[in-house]
């Protein structure tokens, strides 16, 4: 028999169950814990230092008199404005029961029979636990280990009989949470679960029923006081959630994002799941509600959030609602009262709150609202937009969204008229943005490149265009670089390649994807091995070296490859470098992944014994190349072809 048949069910259960016993007493739950303690001495203790905790008031002995005066204490609040707090037993218990989900479960029917009994604790008491800091972060935890009709009693108790209480929990600093918490767990409902009989099938629709009911009550509840949940800093976030909710998509939970993430990349990141029929009907209901305060999408910037994930999560779900939310937007947004002659978008557009709202639109607009946009109400103003500290974004947006069409050969043709008063502004995203769409539509590039090298003073005479590369990288003009007083003559003094910067980089980058980079790779190929390795090893120029090397000919590639001669084994050793080293090796021809090889082989020691170089040593089998020459030759020939064979099928 194992030894989990021979434990007495009694002392199974108290193990489980030993964070799990009603908190009428503390002492007597640490009494019991101890006695657990020592007849399993060899166990995980379940408290830090010793089996040792904190003492809360109350736990001197005085007996349940001064234990009340404590629970007390927590109903009437302390120095919050008179709000409900937990009292400290019970904020001990939630922080123990935290440090239970910390060391996970062995088996499915010890958590189930843990989450089951937690949640018995919590019945009662779910709007004090939610608005409690430590018992919030618990059921935040809890939730999704919990059944789906578990988490709809939970949201039961948090919304009250009417669903009237769902407001002071969600607009509520730690509350907000745990609603979130608990509607996207509507996600599993639809998860593919092994179902015995009907029975079980039956069961689990009747399951989420619950669960379904307790996200429409809330949808309601928002819809009753959609000003006061959309204007909220916290009760925003829970609007957000229920919009992704009753869409069908889902991105990671707010506690799990990455902090700085930028908003507009969380697109990407969306999850889908099926909806219930009845979703589908509330999710239209609500963006009505919502339209009907408009107005504050555009004053205020917690209100401008949701407005945006609504048009976001509606574009991907529902396309023919989220074309009409965009209609009615921009109708009232062109509506407003401006000077005369003036589109009272240009207002908006230089406004923090209701700029971000704008870029959502254009980026989600379809090609008759983006011409209608620029026709009406930005033609002729795009340089002044770019050069503005606020509304230079949307104009990338605009930029962005514009490549695919023809409206993009308009549109360039202004902002181009103004590349030196952007570069003046040090709003480099719209230069990187204008070379990336040149990129993308494969118009305008070497009108672009031509006014590139007149804004850096490197266009005439003509020998300063070998010059281009480190003043695009740096974003210094000619004379600056080569501390040069006068823009005339043909003779710069070589410095050693030094001031890269991030937006650099990534111009250059952007450049590199154009049909016609022969100034570049001239440019780089002037460049000294001792600067060409500077390059490599430097956070934004390696990505440059990459990108111009990858993208190269063969034959180009070998000349950058000669210059490179003698640098192989520092840039192997290096961070960065041995990254660039593998993208050429991956990209090389076999005669040049050979010449690699010859200048490396000979460092071996140096090589396997470096935290970088190792790997490289490794992916270019260069063991093999040394002791097996001909075998490695074999191999190589071969990727070489299946590369070849895969780049002609893509073609």
């Amino acid at each position: 028999m194992s030894s989990f048949s021979q434990t007495p069910l009694s002392e199974y259960r108290l193990k489980v169950n030993i964070l799990t016993l009603p908190i009428t007493s503390c002492d007597q739950l640490h009494a019991v814990t101890l006695g657990v303690m020592q007849g399993k001495a060899k166990e995980k203790k379940p408290w830090k230092e010793g089996g040792k905790k904190r003492k809360h008031p109350g736990e001197d002995g005085d007996g349940g008199q001064r234990k009340k005066s404590l629970g007390e204490e927590g109903d009437k609040g302390r120095g919050d404005g008179g709000k409900k707090r937990l009292d400290a037993l019970s904020v001990g218990y939630f922080r123990r029961v935290g440090e239970r989900l910390n060391e996970g479960f062995e088996e499915d029917e010890e958590r189930e029979m843990f989450v089951e009994n937690v949640l018995t604790e919590v019945k009662g008491k779910a709007t004090l636990v939610a608005m409690d800091r430590t018992g919030s972060i618990t059921l935040q935890r809890l939730l999704p280990l919990s059944s789906p009709d578990q988490v709809g009693e939970v949201l039961t108790e948090l919304g009250g009989e009417s669903g009237s209480e769902f407001k002071a929990v969600s607009c509520d600093r730690c509350g907000g949470h745990v609603v979130e918490s608990a509607i996207r767990q509507m996600s599993r409902c639809t998860e593919p679960a092994q179902k015995e009989s009907t029975t079980e099938e039956e069961e689990e629709e009747e399951t989420c029923g619950v669960l379904e009911a307790q996200v429409l009550a809330l949808s309601q509840v928002v819809r009753d006081n959609g000003t006061e949940f959309i204007k909220h800093v916290h009760g925003s976030h829970v609007v957000r959630t229920l919009l992704h909710v009753l869409a069908g998509c889902l991105g990671p939970p707010r506690s799990e994002a990455r902090p700085g993430q930028k908003e507009r990349n969380a697109a990407t990141q969306l999850t889908d799941f099926e909806i219930p029929t009845s979703f589908w009907y509330e999710l239209k209901n609500l963006t009505e509600t919502l339209m009907e305060n408009v107005n504050l999408s555009v004053t205020d910037a917690v209100a401008s959030a949701v407005f945006q994930t609504m048009l976001t999560v509606c574009h991907r779900k529902r396309p023919k609602l989220c074309k009409q939310l965009l209609k009615h937007i921009m109708d009232y947004l062109t509506s407003r009262s401006a000077a005369p002659g003036v589109s009272p978008l240009l207002v908006f557009l230089k406004d923090q709150a209701s700029s971000h709202l704008i870029e959502t639109i254009i980026q989600l607009s379809h090609k008759a609202l983006l011409r209608n946009i620029y026709k009406n109400h930005l033609k002729g103003q795009l340089v002044d937009l770019a050069i503005h500290p606020i509304a230079n974004f949307p104009i990338q947006r605009l930029t962005a969204a514009s490549a695919r069409y023809k409206m993009f050969l308009r549109l360039f043709d202004e902002l181009v008229q103004g590349v030196e008063a952007i570069l003046a502004a040090g709003h480099m995203g719209v230069i990187i943005q204008l070379a990336e769409s040149c990129a993308e539509s494969e118009e305008k590039q070497e009108e672009l490149m031509r006014c590139l090298l007149n804004a850096f003073h490197c266009a005439e005479p003509g020998s300063r265009h070998v010059t281009c590369l480190p003043l695009f990288m740096s974003l210094l003009t000619y004379e600056v670089y080569y501390h040069s007083e006068t823009a005339e003559g043909g003779i710069h003094t070589e410095i050693p390649l030094s001031s890269i910067c991030y937006h650099g980089s990534r111009l250059v980058q952007a450049l590199a994807k154009f049909k016609e980079r022969s100034i570049l790779l001239s440019s780089l190929r002037t460049l000294t091995p001792a600067d060409l390795l500077t390059l490599a090893s430097d956070p934004a120029g390696s990505h440059v070296l990459q990108a111009l090397i990858t993208t190269s000919s063969d034959k180009g590639r070998g000349k950058i490859l000669k210059r490179l001669e003698g640098q192989f084994v520092q840039m192997a050793c290096s961070r960065l470098g041995s990254r660039v080293l593998e993208a050429i090796w991956n990209s090389a021809s076999v005669n040049q992944r050979q010449s690699i090889s010859q200048e490396l082989a000979p460092h071996e020691n140096q090589l396997r014994s470096d935290q970088f170089a190792r790997h490289v040593w490794a992916k270019f089998a260069l063991s093999h190349f040394v002791h097996r020459r001909a075998h490695w030759l074999e191999i190589q020939t071969g990727e070489s072809k299946k590369r070849k064979l895969f780049s002609d099928i893509l073609d």
